[in-house]
């Protein structure tokens, strides 16, 4: 089957009218982008986290329970939900993917409003890469990266020196000698202090300056937190307390007959001097990154809530579409790992809520089954924009928005390096495919409808042959193009 059928057959899924009249033509658009950030938030029923701005959104919109990313690595996946395109073998494969370099022709979503008479701002990490694709944008900002240095280096250059932000004087003077530091940071510091509150104070400045434009705008916040290292100011870890935060249940082992490859060994965190460079991290040490995720988490949604109540002061709330999601989820431990990169669901399941003007199913929740390119074509159509034609693969939400009853897409394909897997509302099944074929190397199949947190991989039993074999067929059928 082809990937046009597919989305033909998805389209069909949905059997409801993709049509949704915002109150004005051309609403405005605020994009919250989060790094890292998986579905730990009260709104998601995580009761051990302070979030009440980002809860207040979604009670404000529509949540979205079961949205996963495409690729679980932060460059590859904005390049893919930018774009609205899946990965393939040879696009979308890593963190420091160009997507100038990779898919040159494609119109992405901010070009697509720029193209329609919107000013376009790119706060904070948008893109991976500063320099990637600038066209696309009216104002390109990222704290620091534009100030004068004396060591001659370009702005993306100079931010990537500089991002891990440190504020105490012995992480910094580390920072400064080594490029790397400890894993997290407490600091006695204002909001306004760390990248991510300048950033925040940006955003609310282009807030006042757009309340008197006449152009509608696409406006964006892209917060670095909570990647990597977990510094927040100090009023943040103490929201937490230290002896209530636990490690997952399954912190110890991986799955039964999960394939070794599976199994990340996160050398993204091990490049932090605290973190050993083999083997699992104390039991103390474990306490304290998770406490660190947890503080950055809060930490952001204060910020999230200084720029809603910006919005809200300026009536601009009145007009305008907000979309806060992540490009990706984050291991805090399960199945041994840390970080993201991996085909297991901490990795690959996200946080998404959309919130529009006149939005007629306010505080609902769906369980539709829905992936981030399908977020280009929800809100191009929310805007009344012409979608580009043979680029997208994703499908608008439109239909689901309407009645959240809807089961969303049958599936969603998720690549990670040589494991492609297929998503369902019940499975999780991921095949390792050879480098140079589409031969399998190895096989998972998770039932998330009796086992949510895949601790036992049922592929290859008889019970689950039938799903299996479907699932396969789907993989090497409707995605051939993006194994082969």
């Amino acid at each position: 089957m082809s990937i046009l059928l597919a989305l033909i057959t998805i389209s069909c899924h949905y059997k409801q009218s993709d049509q949704i009249e915002v109150e004005n033509s051309k609403p405005n658009v605020l994009l919250l982008y989060m790094d890292d950030l998986r579905p730990e938030l009260g709104t998601y029923g995580a009761k051990q986290i302070i979030s009440p701005n980002i809860d207040a959104l979604a009670a404000n919109g529509m949540q979205f329970n079961n949205a996963y990313c495409n690729v679980p690595v932060c460059g590859a996946s904005r390049a893919s939900m930018l774009t609205g395109m899946l990965p393939t073998r040879s696009r979308f494969l890593n963190y420091d993917t160009f997507v100038e370099q990779e898919t040159p022709q494609a119109i992405t979503l901010p070009q697509l409003f720029k193209n329609n008479g919107y000013k376009t701002i790119s706060n904070g990490k948008i893109y991976h890469h500063l320099d990637d694709r600038e066209s696309d944008w009216d104002e390109v900002y990222r704290p620091y990266a534009f100030d004068d240095n004396d060591i001659n280096l370009l702005p993306t250059d100079y931010w990537q020196s500089l991002w891990k932000d440190y504020q105490k004087p012995d992480n910094v003077a580390e920072y400064n000698a080594s490029n790397t530091g400890p894993a997290y940071e407490s600091a006695r510091v204002a909001d306004s202090t760390y990248i991510d509150g300048l950033m925040t104070e940006k955003v609310i400045r282009d807030i006042k300056k757009l309340k008197t434009s006449n152009k509608p705008f696409f406006l964006t916040a892209g917060f670095i937190s909570p990647h990597l290292p977990f510094n927040a100011p100090e009023k943040y870890w103490d929201l937490y307390d230290r002896e209530e935060v636990k490690q997952p249940e399954n912190y110890n082992y991986i799955p039964r007959d999960a394939p070794e490859m599976s199994i990340s060994n996160w050398p993204e965190m091990r490049a932090y001097s605290n973190i050993p460079k083999q083997g699992q991290v104390s039991d103390s040490l474990a306490t304290d990154l998770i406490h660190g995720y947890y503080a950055t988490v809060s930490y952001t949604d204060a910020l999230i809530g200084k720029i809603l109540d910006e919005l809200k002061a300026s009536g601009l709330d009145q007009n305008t579409i907000v979309i806060l999601v992540s490009d990706h989820g984050y291991n805090l431990q399960e199945h041994t790992q840390w970080a993201k990169f991996t085909n297991y669901k901490t990795s690959t399941k996200v946080p998404f809520i959309i919130s529009y003007p006149g939005m007629e199913n306010r505080g609902d929740q769906t369980n539709a089954l829905t992936d981030l390119v399908d977020i280009y074509p929800t809100i191009a159509k929310l805007c009344n924009l012409e979608i580009p034609k043979d680029q997208l693969d994703g499908v608008s939400l439109l239909p689901v928005l309407k009645n959240p009853q809807l089961a969303g897409k049958p599936q969603v394909l998720i690549k990670k390096g040589n494991g492609y897997t297929m998503q369902t509302n019940r499975y999780s099944y991921t095949e390792f495919l050879k480098q140079d074929s589409d031969d399998t190397i190895a096989t998972m199949l998770y039932d998330h409808q009796t086992d949510p947190e895949e601790n036992v991989n049922v592929s290859g039993k008889s019970a689950f042959a039938k799903a299996e074999q479907k699932l396969k067929s789907t993989l090497h059928e409707t995605y051939c193009e993006n194994i082969k």
